[in-house]
């Protein structure tokens, strides 16, 4: 009985696919029309379960986002305010291409700077126009440069051309000699030769307004005599330590009417 009454149905089920097939091949339209006339009252029941778990949904996103909200005005209350920044100090202008040790080589004591070798010497005397308003220190002491040691530009405008002399302090008299004497004995005064290399290159090649020798001792009477009539400005060891404890003016300033140190 079962496989008979399964025959029936398929048996059945075929006659009407196939009479349901002729009757779009001859009537799609009236086919078209059926369908939509039966899908309707599904797609209406499907619409109407869509919509509510759809209000539900954003019902609850709604309070979701009213408790975010709650939470973060509360830990903005309990949050202390920022504290302000300190205020930030400039660091002290430096030219590109002076040493960045230049700006912590500079020396008031009489002793440090005999401590210094001839290089960081020449670093103390660039900090010192750096810490005075010079722009564009570079130190370019070295071989090949014919008499300049630090090479700038006086808050003025006007291009100095300094000669570093590093020689040994003695507080007895001192003969003309034209060495540095970091390690020999005794010490040892600027002389006139020193004078008259550093007078032949530092207007005529290095073009300089101001022109500065600059020593940790002393000149010779020879020595200032050619300083004078050159208008080269000599810096003694007093005139060096005045200048770096700021009791007296930068020596540029006297350079500016030809005036020695």
């Amino acid at each position: 009985m079962y496989f008979g009454l399964l025959a029936t149905v398929l048996v059945v089920g075929g006659l009407a696919v196939r009479a349901l097939a002729g009757v779009v091949e001859r009537r799609p339209a009236w086919f078209a029309v059926l369908l939509c006339l039966c899908l309707a009252p599904a797609l209406a029941r499907g619409l109407r379960r869509r919509r509510r778990p759809s209000a539900a949904r954003l019902a609850r996103r709604a309070g979701q986002a009213l408790e975010g909200a709650t939470a973060t005005a509360l830990d903005a209350l309990d949050t202390p305010p920022p504290t302000p920044p300190e205020p930030v100090v400039p660091a002290p202008r430096r030219a590109p291409d002076a040493p960045a040790a230049a700006e912590d080589a500079a020396v008031t004591d009489s002793h440090e700077y005999d401590a210094l070798s001839p290089e960081e010497f020449e670093e103390a005397i660039a900090a010192l126009c750096v810490r005075d308003g010079c722009t564009q220190v570079q130190v370019v002491g070295g071989a090949g440069d014919l008499g300049a040691d630090v090479l700038a530009l006086t808050p003025e405008g006007r291009r100095l051309v300094v000669q570093c002399k590093r020689y040994r302090h003695h507080n007895g008299e001192n003969g003309d000699v034209d060495s540095s004497d970091s390690s020999g004995n005794g010490g040892n005064k600027v002389g006139s030769q020193d004078l008259q290399r550093f007078g032949g290159t530092c207007f005529t090649v290095h073009e300089a307004d101001v022109a500065l020798v600059v020593t940790t001792s002393g000149f010779t009477a020879p020595a200032e005599e050619y300083a004078a009539q050159c208008g080269i400005v000599c810096v003694d060891r007093e005139a060096l330590l005045a200048w770096g404890e700021g009791t007296a003016p930068p020596p540029w300033t006297a350079g500016a009417d030809g005036v020695d140190a």
